[in-house]
């Protein structure tokens, strides 16, 4: 009995120890500690299921000069364009990009079960690449909206669209970043980045989240340079809903104005103009009889908060600037010769951005 404790006492302390050199040497031999619902789903079939439905293939028709005939008289022919469109309310309205339909002579879509219809434009707004159609049937299948405040880098994307004619076709990737700008696609730009495929006809397509839920609008790609690839932009959903609203009742955004130009200082500028921190930014153009000229602002005055707001760059003041409605009364701190001053400058509409 003594013999048969000993030897099961033995084995114990053998094993304990092989265990130990295992932990040492191979811990990727041990099982994982974390949980296994911490892992990514094997398949995003439900996320397509739940969205692809509502991602429509767009066909415009435009009329493009065409070389004149014999006797000198122009000529037109017939351009096709493709693109994407999200259903976005079953009463039959869709979102795609302003650069998918403007100018276009007749807009049709396309839909999951392979009918056309014609679609109408409620409103347009190329200060974010954004349209509103509307087409005349309901119900149709609208996807649900997400949140892109909600997004963190890392996050599991779909990009959803038609490109090459390849209708709901589905690239996966993740939020590379969020609020990028500074890219010069659009006047206002708060794009989230993605290093999922967004080819040539995607544009107005759908960037969805695991869930299914829209996130933002597929509107661009990086093409600087032929080698780059896995950069692509999409307008997020927060900045969609505004839009769409304002297009819905007004057919156009309507968004404050200030009749100023202004651009970011420099820090050998700031330290020029006697400036402490790295607030401001310089007026470079007020525009004749506009609103900041009639509340006494001039060129090379530097606006160091709008509406008590500290502003850093010129972009923060575009935006904010953008957020106000005609009529609205905006406090200005501006700095002047060394001095600081404040100025009440009423808004007026912002001109719309012609094509």
């Amino acid at each position: 009995m003594k013999s048969a404790l000993l030897f099961l006492l033995q084995s114990i302390v053998a094993g304990l120890a092989v265990a130990f050199i295992v932990v040492l040497v191979r811990p990727e031999l041990l099982p994982s500690l974390h949980p296994l619902e911490a892992a990514g789903p094997a398949s995003y079939a439900a996320a397509v299921d739940a969205s692809a439905p509502s991602v429509v293939t767009v066909v415009t028709r435009r009329l493009v000069p065409g070389e004149p005939d014999p006797s000198g008289r122009s000529r037109f022919r017939i351009n096709n364009g493709f693109g994407s469109a999200v259903i976005i309310d079953p009463d039959g309205y869709l979102v795609t990009n302003w650069h998918v339909v403007v100018d276009a002579a007749e807009i049709q879509v396309e839909l999951g079960d392979g009918d056309f219809v014609v679609a109408e434009v409620v409103g347009l707004d190329a200060e974010t690449d954004l349209a509103l159609l509307k087409i005349d049937m309901q119900p149709v299948p609208a996807i649900r909206l997400g949140s892109s405040r909600q997004l963190r880098i890392g996050d599991v994307v779909l990009a959803i669209g038609n490109p090459y004619g390849l209708t709901r076709s589905v690239t996966q990737g993740i939020v590379s970043a969020t609020g990028r700008a500074a890219l010069d696609l659009v006047t206002f730009e708060d794009f989230i980045q993605t290093d999922a495929a967004i080819n040539a006809g995607n544009s107005g397509g759908a960037l969805v989240n695991s869930n299914g839920e829209l996130v933002g609008i597929n509107t661009a790609v990086l093409t600087q340079d032929i080698a780059t690839e896995g950069i692509g932009f999409a307008i997020p959903v927060d900045l969609v809903r505004g839009v769409v609203e304002e297009l819905k009742k007004h057919g156009r955004v309507i968004r404050g104005y200030l009749g100023l130009l202004p651009d970011d200082l420099t820090n050998g500028q700031r330290a020029q103009l006697g400036l402490e921190n790295n607030r401001g930014i310089l007026i470079v153009e007020v525009y004749e009889g506009g609103p900041a000229e009639r509340a006494g602002l001039r060129v090379n005055d530097v606006i160091l908060s709008i509406n008590g707001d500290p502003v850093f760059q010129e972009r923060q003041a575009l935006l904010i600037a953008a957020s106000t409605k005609p009529g609205d009364e905006i406090e200005v701190v501006a700095w002047r010769n060394g001095e600081r001053f404040s100025t009440t400058v009423i808004a007026t509409e912002r001109p719309l951005l012609q094509p």
